[in-house]
């Protein structure tokens, strides 16, 4: 058996509708699922489309309705020139029967087929409610158009408008949520884009390109500076420096040597490297992560709307009492119109156009809101679960930390020295240690010399000729390679070592100068943050691939408690269901392609703007700025939100609570029914626009004095 990625159901392999894409096999439950996971931007599209037909429709309607009551306003003379006595058959109720019917068959088709697969599964939701609602108005209305004689009531009562109405607000809606909300298949999609198209293998003695789908295991592949590798494999020839900050969230490349692990669609930053093809296909890192963030979206996609979960109740309690209130009419009282008037005002008073917007008006709302503080809220689900966050899970790199290497301490008798040797050495260098280095020289405005000999020795570090003189710059097996005592610097490189930094020892001839430590810096906001979670009573832990010595000292200077280091991708996501299974509602904090399975996972996925497009996409609420104080603030935003949707729904229930019985008994008719679901969804309206008036009151979410000091401790350590 195996799941829709876009709805999580689970279908059978044989049956089920299956597609080729990225080179794995995906299933699906309907068309729909299969053309929205393949193209979602298209089916958005369509959706978008059938809006337009039916907001354009109901605004000629408002236009023409004012119309005539301007002039019945003016007086009789202003109306005696309107063109429609004049035109041949052309009376009022046919112009509304024109104007309606595309909106009622072009816009309401997204309702009629909601309806159809809701029936076909034994079950009610709001399509269904909307489209007894609405097919009974309009079909009403026709009959009393073109059979006059069928039922005594004048064509001047016709209810067209009042269908036309419904379809429009309601497919408004589901449109502004559709727009906002995440779609699974869009991070499945880009996490699949992640590996390189092609490949170059070694077949028969000749270097082939082909493409990377067709890599087989034990094909040696030939991956130059700068290129992707295409497969999971072993290091046979060469040394680079490989970015594998994607898989693993490790900011500082990773030096690569014969023998060595490489992981498929991370990046070759150096060398040309010869790699063995050790895993292909779905048996790959990146594939594992595909299947976990599927795995995990589907088991998150289960969980149901509220509004559906409404209706489903709703549905039958209303069509059981339009029934109803027609049999006691006709059958028992022997009145056939005001039976069949009973039963239409029924449909028409229930029909839930307040109900379908009662969510995505207070979200469009909410996210306004959150836009203006940076904070952005991709769906309803992510609203409903964030008031139960009892903790906060935060990935390091890139999230708690700036991502990129950066010069932290400079140890030594001369700092100008230091920095002049080590720049004038790695000046033509490509790698991030390096380009760390030349980034704080152009700060200070070192002037550098241009090496006259250069060798990049793997492993260890440089060695290059400047002026003369011979510079080293590595760790402490390069210069002990050439009879360099380290001694002296053992000291300060312990200390700096024991902080997780990565410390350089440079060498001039057969002195030791110094020591230059590069680290993964901490943001500013990243204490504040974790104080201000604390004060909502949240707990905060710290999840990363890094080593444990390096997450203990990020953790000790931001103020997180709980620590798991070494965890690969795979792994993140396993630890946020052990979480859960301790009865935790879990939000995860992440930004990168590594953290998209976690972020799946979590109950609230929150991914910083300035990270990859996977984590963004995986992500519940994206944070725009990169300020890590916005989690706090979101959590906050989001509790608003909800309390405002839930307001709403409990509105748009008491209007039709009320109206039902009233329009059963037979005294309310359907156009002052219908007058009723319009004020339901103006207070709706009125109520989700309160919301403007919150604020994500940045001095009330400053943390206390305990944040501050470790903010304080933080830049202290970090300036040395």
């Amino acid at each position: 058996m195996a799941k829709d990625p876009v709805c999580g159901m689970v279908v059978n392999e044989e049956t089920a509708l299956s597609a080729d894409i990225g080179g794995r096999k995906f299933y699906f439950c309907s068309t729909n699922c299969l053309n929205t996971f393949a193209n979602p931007e298209k089916e958005l599209s369509k959706l978008k489309k059938r809006m337009y037909v039916a907001a354009s429709g109901a605004l000629i309607l408002a236009i023409l309705r004012a119309a005539v009551y301007l002039g019945l306003a003016f007086g009789a003379i202003t109306v005696t020139w309107a063109p429609i006595p004049d035109i041949p058959y052309l009376t009022w109720g046919l112009l509304l029967f024109i104007i309606v019917t595309p909106i009622q068959f072009i816009g309401g088709w997204t309702f009629y087929v909601g309806a159809y697969e809701a029936v076909k599964r034994r079950t009610a939701n709001m399509d269904l409610l909307i489209t007894i609602g609405t097919l009974a108005a309009y079909i009403y209305s026709t009959v009393v158009l073109f059979f006059p004689g069928a039922l005594p009531v004048k064509e001047r009562d016709v209810y067209f408008e009042v269908s036309a109405v419904i379809i429009a607000f309601v497919l408004l809606g589901k449109y502004m949520e559709e727009a906002i909300k995440k779609r699974s298949s869009a991070s499945v999609k880009k996490l699949l884009d992640l590996r390189p198209a092609m490949a170059r293998v070694i077949r028969d003695g000749e270097e082939k390109e082909i493409p990377a789908s067709e890599v087989l295991v034990d094909d040696i592949l030939v991956v130059r500076p700068g290129e992707k590798i295409p497969t999971d494999g072993v290091v046979l020839d060469g040394s680079s420096a490989v970015d594998e900050k994607m898989i693993t969230g490790e900011s500082i490349p990773v030096d690569k040597k014969a023998g060595d692990q490489v992981i498929g669609a991370t990046v070759n930053k150096q060398g040309m490297l010869k790699i063995r093809a050790t895993k292909v296909g779905k048996e790959t890192a990146l594939s594992q992560i595909v299947h976990i963030v599927e795995e995990a979206q589907a088991s998150t996609g289960k969980i149901q709307r509220l509004v559906d979960s409404v209706s489903a109740k709703f549905v039958p309690a209303v069509v059981s009492v339009a029934v109803g209130s027609f049999i006691v009419w006709y059958f028992v009282l022997g009145n056939f119109v005001t039976g069949l008037l009973s039963f239409i005002a029924v449909l028409i008073i229930a029909c839930p156009c307040a109900l379908g917007i009662a969510t995505p008006a207070a979200l469009m709302v909410g996210v306004g809101k959150g836009a203006e503080a940076g904070i952005l809220i991709r769906g309803a689900e992510y609203l409903e679960r964030s008031q139960k966050i009892t903790t906060v899970v935060f990935d390091k790199t890139g999230t708690l930390t700036r991502g990129e290497p950066s010069v932290t301490d400079v140890v030594g008798e001369s700092k100008e020295r230091l920095l002049r040797a080590a720049g004038s050495a790695e000046m033509g260098s490509e790698h991030p240690l390096a380009q760390a280095i030349l980034k704080e020289i152009k700060k200070t405005g070192i002037r550098l010399e241009s090496p006259k000999q250069f060798e990049a020795i793997s492993g260890m570090g440089v060695r290059a000729e400047v002026g003369g003189r011979r510079i080293l710059f590595g760790n402490r097996k390069l210069v002990q390679k050439f009879g360099i005592s380290t001694l002296d610097v053992e000291q300060p490189m312990s200390a700096l070592e024991s902080d997780g930094k990565t410390v350089m020892i440079v060498a001039e001839d057969e002195t030791v100068l110094g020591v230059i430590a590069v680290a993964d810096t901490i943001k500013p906001s990243s204490a504040p943050a974790v104080q201000a979670l604390k004060e909502l009573g949240v707990e905060t832990v710290m999840l990363t691939g890094d080593n444990e010595k390096t997450a203990h000292a990020v953790a000790r200077l931001v103020g997180i408690d709980r620590v798991i280091a070494n965890v690969l991708p795979g792994e993140k996501a396993a630890v946020i269901k052990q979480l859960q299974s301790e009865k935790k509602v879990v939000a995860m904090v992440g930004d990168g392609i590594n953290d998209a399975p976690a972020l799946a996972q979590s109950d609230i996925g929150i991914a910083i703007g300035s990270g990859s497009d996977i984590a963004k996409e995986t992500g519940g609420i994206i944070l725009i700025k990169d300020d890590v104080m916005d989690v706090a603030r979101s959590i906050k935003l989001s509790r608003a939100t909800m309390k405002k949707i839930k307001q709403n729904l409990f509105w748009a229930l008491v209007y039709n609570a009320a109206g039902i019985p009233i329009a059963a008994i037979g005294l309310l008719s359907p156009i002052i029914a219908a007058a009723a679901m319009a004020l339901s969804s103006i207070s709706v309206i009125a109520n989700s626009s309160l919301l403007k008036r919150y604020n994500v009151d940045h001095e009330k979410m400053m943390p206390g004095p305990e944040a501050k000091t470790a903010v304080t401790a933080a830049k202290v350590e970090q300036l040395h």
